[in-house]
């Protein structure tokens, strides 16, 4: 039987001044392809401000209509965040399906979800978008009732009728995940209890933190060369001989640019194992020439949900990408990050290069720590 390939899809970006644009759309391709589509071809403009109707205006729209039709693309992808009236407009002009990339990291995330509150957190964000987006879904009635805008008839009581069962559902939903936090809170208190340090894994999504996890537990997470392989928060510990005891490692959901902030707050409970962490293990994908953007989109989201103060150790991963040339003479370094120093530790997840200078660091800031945190005996004076 012949294996049934990907749906075609057609990516857009629009270049508003703004820093970082992907004039390659590189990651909306990356991003496509883990959701199990196949881009076909490219499309940018420049423009000063989105079009309020279409986002890019009609004659780029008719190019990007024609380039459809060229390819056989069943559905249209946009690099920004299209409202709900620019995604309905824009479904009418090219008579094709239109997604954004909000949308299209939900997805993801729905496939990839595993663990209960995973899922939780993904349905929670999903009805959180759906909800904007009523009148495009109901469109269909228009030819009833004599437009959107109308009031009176069966559709916008369907509508109505829709909106309160997600407001019922998010807020159901919402309830659920507030009782995996707690449950999250107690065992949180019950390694604090024990003493144990905290460390998680946080960085840029496809950075290798997955790989470098397993590496350093011999544990079996999931990882892959693709986008957000990981979504739900794994913990082992990990034992230092320099600091000859063990410490708690927990690898997290990867970062990215212009995650939805829908996301952001539904992952609230699985990014909490950052915020609590005693330590961050910064990673970073060394071989991506975007490094540096990519570095500050993580200490944005980190500031986000209030975990930037908390000290970190920047671990420059996939050294075996990179030419013989390129690659670091020392393993380790210092960093500026939002104007202080940071230490660097240079390392190949995939081949164990550097990760014995990583696990001394490592122990060397546990054992400091460790001390620092012990309470001073106190001595009778007789």
């Amino acid at each position: 039987m012949k294996p049934q390939s990907a749906p075609s899809v057609i990516l857009v970006g629009v270049d508003l001044g703004l820093p970082h644009f992907d004039a390659e759309l590189e990651e909306l391709g990356l991003l496509a392809q883990t959701a199990g589509l196949q881009p076909v071809a490219r499309i940018t403009c420049k423009r000063k401000a989105p079009d309020a109707a279409l986002f890019v205006g009609s004659g780029k729209a008719d190019e990007i209509r024609s380039l459809a039709q060229m390819h056989g693309a069943v559905e249209v992808l946009f690099d920004q965040a299209l409202s709900p009236a620019q995604q309905r407009n824009l479904e009418r002009y090219l008579e094709l399906p239109v997604n954004d990339r909000t949308l299209l990291i939900l997805e993801i995330f729905a496939q990839r979800a595993r663990s209960h509150e995973g899922k939780l957190q993904v349905e929670l964000a999903k009805l959180q978008y759906l909800s904007t987006r009523l009148v495009r879904r109901w469109s269909h009635l228009e030819r009833q009732r004599g437009g959107i805008g109308t009031r009176g008839g069966p559709g916008e009581t369907q509508i109505e009728l829709d909106r309160r069962m997600i407001g019922d559902a998010i807020k159901r939903t919402k309830e659920r995940l507030q009782k995996v936090k707690r449950q999250r809170n107690t065992q949180r208190r019950q390694r604090e209890r024990r003493e144990a340090f905290t460390i998680s894994l946080v960085g840029y999504t496809n950075a290798g933190k997955s790989t470098l996890f397993n590496a350093l537990v011999k544990a079996r997470a999931y990882a892959a060369d693709q986008l957000f392989a990981t979504l739900d928060t794994t913990t082992r510990q990990l034992y230092l001989s320099e600091a000859q005891r063990s410490v708690s490692l927990s690898d997290t959901v990867g970062f990215i640019r212009d995650l939805p902030h829908g996301l952001v707050d539904a992952f609230q409970a699985t990014l909490q194992e950052a915020v609590d962490a005693d330590f961050l293990l910064h990673v970073v994908d060394g071989s991506n020439p975007a490094y540096p953007e990519q570095i500050e989109q993580v200490q944005r989201v980190l500031a986000e949900i209030g975990a930037d103060l908390i000290p970190q150790l920047l671990v420059f991963n996939k050294m075996d990408a990179l030419d013989g040339s390129l690659r670091p003479i020392a393993e380790i370094d210092s960093y500026e990050l939002a104007g202080r120093e940071h230490r660097r530790v240079f390392v190949s997840a995939l081949t164990g290069s550097g990760l014995g200078t990583l696990r001394s660091v490592l122990g060397e800031i546990v054992a400091k720590e460790s001390d620092e945190m012990s309470p001073v005996p106190t001595v009778e004076l007789t």
